[in-house]
């Protein structure tokens, strides 16, 4: 059956789609396009779930709006006549900070948001600027801006030419790549295995990944960056050090060296919980592999030395010569242009430092422009000038995707005004005065603005929308850009000249001339048409639609040194903060271990953070959202499979249904991210009917990384304790003055709107 090519958004794999659709616009079949120019065919579960996601009843179709303490169905000029009443008002009284603006991961994932949302924060004027990228990836960022000069130049794994991989707290096979767009991951390092290469998972549990490895050293939680270091110390005592093309382009090697002096394998042993033998054994053989990377995610870079380990990451790639190199960590090169940071028409860009501003209350790092996301509670709850007194969320749930969520809870519900523009009405929507729907995923366009940046290889897409956009649906991006004119105008009106605004600043600082962009083109795809321009290989979008399965840019090259935007055009390699914050790390080594258990999380196929728990298909089958035990643990504090256990940290607690399992080491514990789908006002009913429970009430908001205010998901301490009674009234904090929603029986008019392991081979 021929179908129509569309790009999934649901993870970073960014996988091509064939859509059939009948003469009715009903979707029939969704399945993997096998001419895709990056996924050939591959798709997952959550690819499949499109169709679901597109006609899920619960989906908002229309806005929503709080009166007399009930949400209801609303028109676009009653929601946005709401809007213009009261935020411009509100900034009026308290000043522009007091509006705050929170861009979550599905934002990400949509071009409109992307292109968009940079207008309605400086139309704001605000500094009140939060996102998902401080929960698991600033510290990413920060390296790469210290030591390369550019924030967003990430390197990834060459991973279809490498023959030996490390994996420090990732598990590729299951997300698909995080900050690595690569699908079909598990083919992938099948391939690796089967041309005679080696992967080594290091990780506190058994993870997809590791059961498909040659070698999986268990690691306590936490003590990432200790076990690096030791890797660190064996390169150099052991004179294995290779720096090769590299060798003329970094600073800072002898600076390193002295951090590692004394760090031994046999002295990390202890707190690593990881045999000396391996690690010196594990550093021999990736140091004299031809082409070898050190690739590591979200459970290295969310715990309270996140930026240190995400650095020594990048440092074992240096010092044996495989950044930049094929098989190793290279830069890929997108389609597009405009990257933030790059130069503009000759004009060298702003130094990256972490001397910026801070915070207003706990005086947290603001990087990139952005607050980090575990201070948004103690910026609304905390008196004074430039308190958040509004908020508009953006594809994000930060009440479930942020630390302390009881906090968080109570200062959401305080807030004087709050604006959702999201799919649902899920746990941090249905709390909002005013919810403005988007399009669905096959209504909508798509390019991978972002995660291009991140590709196993060079490519190029863009997906026009599948179906027409539904009468009474305005797209994404006009929703953005209604709001930013209501901020700088009081007005929504004139979204065609704000947009014909935008696009001329974007191409003057792009530049390219304006009458050079494609003619007829609008909105996004302008806007994408002059960053294409502005790229490297000279595209336009007339290109990417005579392509409609994608178009191939090559393998990645090296790039360096013209890929560094550091003022010398070399490797920082040895940065005095992470020279100062690292000794953190080494002090691991004399402190006492602590009581109580460790709490990490884990991923699934089926889910994508508090996504897709709505689709009865992604959901089925055995409850995924259990406290994991080890075997020893379980029998030591008396708990039983299937039972229940009450867990508790600094922060708070829950009672979670108990797995007895061999996955995790003995003092681990793992409870996975995005559930807790319990909030009465929401409506979610299939998610409300396998709920689960919020990890996040027991993650504290002080808990952070110093130099980058990320926050700590991993390595929590908490104690656990068999639990046969009710759950505890901490467990979900009660609504107040939101009373939940109805639906109108006749809804209105539009108001005058346009348009699972590897195994063997």
């Amino acid at each position: 059956m021929p179908g129509v090519p569309h790009t999934c958004p649901l993870c970073e794999a960014s996988c091509g789609l064939l859509v059939s659709v009948d003469e009715d616009g009903s979707v029939l079949e969704i399945r993997g396009d096998p001419d895709d120019v990056l996924s050939q065919g591959f798709l997952c579960p959550k690819g499949v779930a499109v169709k679901s996601l597109h006609t899920d009843p619960d989906r908002l179709r229309t806005p929503m709006v709080r009166w007399g303490g009930m949400l209801r169905e609303a028109t676009w000029t009653e929601a946005f006549d709401e809007i213009a009443h009261r935020l411009p008002a509100l900034q009026e009284r308290h000043g522009r900070d007091c509006i705050a603006v929170f861009s979550g991961v599905s934002a990400d994932h949509a071009l409109g948001p992307l292109l968009y949302t940079e207008s309605l924060i400086n139309a704001l004027g605000t500094r009140n600027v939060f996102s998902a990228a401080s929960l698991n990836s600033r510290p990413r960022h920060v390296v790469s801006g210290m030591l390369y000069g550019n924030p967003f130049t990430t390197p990834v794994p060459d991973i279809e030419r490498s023959d030996f991989v490390i994996m420090i707290g990732a598990n590729p096979v299951v997300s698909n790549g995080s900050m690595l767009t690569a699908p079909d991951l598990r083919s992938k390092l099948r391939a690796l295995r089967r041309r005679g290469g080696r992967i080594v998972v290091v990780d506190p549990r058994r993870t997809e990944s590791a059961d498909g490895a040659d070698e999986h050293l268990r690691v306590r939680p936490g003590t990432d960056g200790l076990l690096l270091l030791a890797m660190l110390n064996v390169l150099l005592t052991e004179n294995l050090v290779n720096l090769g093309e590299l060798a003329d382009l970094v600073d800072g090697v002898d600076g390193i060296a002295s951090l590692a002096v004394g760090i031994t394998p046999e002295r990390v042993e202890r707190r690593t919980e990881v045999d000396a033998g391996s690690i010196r054994r594990v550093v021999r053989e990736f140091a004299r592999a031809d082409a070898g990377v050190v690739y590591g995610r979200i459970g290295a870079s969310t715990t309270s030395f996140a930026t240190v380990t995400t650095w020594l990451i990048d440092v074992l790639n240096v010092l044996t010569g495989n950044l930049d190199r094929p098989g190793g960590a290279m830069f890929p090169q997108p389609g597009h242009g405009g990257l933030p940071n790059s130069p503009r028409r000759g004009v060298p860009p702003e130094p990256f430092t972490l001397d910026g501003p801070r915070s207003r209350v706990s005086r947290r790092p603001i990087l990139l422009g952005e607050v980090p996301a575990a201070a948004l509670a103690e910026e609304i709850d905390t008196p004074g000038f430039g308190q958040v007194r509004g908020l508009i969320t953006i594809g994000g749930n930060p009440a479930r995707s942020v630390p302390n969520s009881k906090r968080l809870y109570a200062a959401l519900n305080s807030l004087d005004l709050m604006i959702s523009v999201d799919m649902y009405l899920n746990e941090t929507s249905a709390l909002a005065d005013v919810v403005l729907p988007v399009p669905s995923i096959l209504e909508r366009p798509h390019y991978d603005l972002k995660l291009y940046n991140y590709a196993c290889r060079n490519v190029a897409k863009y997906s026009p929308p599948v179906l027409d956009l539904p009468v009474g649906m305005y797209p994404e991006w006009e929703t953005i850009a209604r709001l930013a004119l209501i901020a700088a105008t009081g007005s929504y009106n004139g979204v065609e000249e704000f947009d014909d605004r935008l696009a001329a600043a974007v191409a003057m600082r792009e530049g390219i001339p304006l009458d050079q962009v494609g003619e007829g083109l609008r909105g996004p795809e302008r806007l994408l048409d002059i960053l294409l321009q502005a790229g490297e290989y000279g595209l336009t979008m007339e290109h990417l639609q005579l392509s409609p399965h994608g178009l191939e840019l090559g393998e990645l090259e090296p790039r360096l040194p013209e890929a560094l935007l550091t003022e010398d055009r070399r490797i920082h390699l040895a940065p005095k903060e992470f020279l100062t914050d690292a000794q953190r790390v080494r002090a691991l080594l004399d402190a006492p271990a602590g009581e109580g258990m460790l709490l990490v999380g884990r991923r699934h196929l089926r889910s994508k953070n508090s996504w897709l728990h709505n689709l009865s298909a992604m959901v089925t089958g055995p409850r995924r959202c259990t406290l994991q035990v080890n075997e020893e643990d379980a029998y030591r504090l008396g708990l039983r499979n299937g039972g229940r256990a009450l867990v508790t940290s600094a922060a708070g607690r829950l009672v979670a249904s108990v797995e007895i399992t061999d996955e995790v080491l003995p003092g681990v514990v793992s409870l996975p991210h995005g559930w807790g789908h319990d909030e009465p006002q929401a409506r979610m009913t299939v998610a409300a009917e396998r709920p689960g429970v919020n990890v996040n009430i027991l993650t504290d908001d002080a808990d952070i990384d110093p130099l980058t205010g990320n926050a700590v998901f991993n390595g929590v301490r908490v104690t656990v304790v068999a639990h046969a009674g009710d759950a505890p009234d901490e467990e979900q904090p009660m609504p107040d003055r939101r009373q939940g929603f109805e639906r109108r029986r006749t809804p209105r008019g539009p108001g005058g709107i346009g348009p699972e392991s590897f195994g063997p081979a």
